[in-house]
């Protein structure tokens, strides 16, 4: 069985990697003693799949996994056992049921959504015009580990509001796929904009 699970990522495991997230859930799915399925070989792995890594420090409301089971189980079981055996900063959104043939998760993906709060006041006005530049730009050359790549084809949405209270926020649709990923904290940059003076959350991933 292959199972989809969409939860949240919030608090103090905004600080947790990819790796620590993956073993977190291997071990939430143990102590649900859900079925899980490993691979063979002499380092057996849960077949457990996060769909896109979330950088440290963003918090989500959408991180997809993909996880296999050695039987049959319903979709409201998994979810409930696993209700009570995750940290509370983890919350599971929803569980469904996948074909087994689909494709790899991760090759599923097409972008990624970010609602970006900024904690420092701004002027909205002058924001507005350099969004706006960045959005007519051609290019957008940046380096990213010593690869030089271009930022704008990766940016597919960029908009700001401003609530009651007067504060601003960012929404951002960047590109989620493979070796095609645009990073909130680079579009930031574009924007001058200190990624330090910012709240980000990523919202949804968009899939094919």
């Amino acid at each position: 069985m292959r199972a989809r699970i969409t939860f949240s990522k919030q608090g103090a495991l905004r600080y947790t990697g990819h790796l620590d997230l993956h073993r977190l859930w291997e071990r939430a799915m143990r102590r649900a003693e859900l079925p899980l399925s490993y691979s063979l070989g002499f380092h057996p792995q849960p077949k457990i799949s996060l769909a896109s890594a979330l950088p440290l420090g963003f918090s989500s409301l959408g991180e997809v996994l993909d996880v296999r089971f050695n039987e049959e189980i319903s979709t409201q079981e998994i979810a409930t056992r696993l209700k009570d055996n995750l940290p509370k900063d983890i919350q599971v959104i929803n569980v469904e049921n996948v074909d087994e043939r689909a494709p790899a998760l991760q090759t599923q993906v097409l972008s990624a959504k970010y609602e970006v709060q900024l904690t420092e006041p701004v002027n909205g006005a002058d924001l507005l015009r350099v969004i706006e530049e960045v959005m007519l730009s051609e290019s957008l050359p940046r380096e990213r580990r010593g690869k030089f790549y271009d930022l704008r084809p990766l940016i597919e949405l960029l908009d700001l509001e401003t609530n009651a209270n007067g504060k601003h926020c960012i929404f951002m649709t960047l590109s989620a796929r493979d070796g095609a990923t645009g990073r909130p904290d680079e579009v930031l940059n574009a924007l001058s904009i200190e990624a330090e003076y910012t709240r980000v959350e990523r919202t949804k991933l968009i899939f094919l």
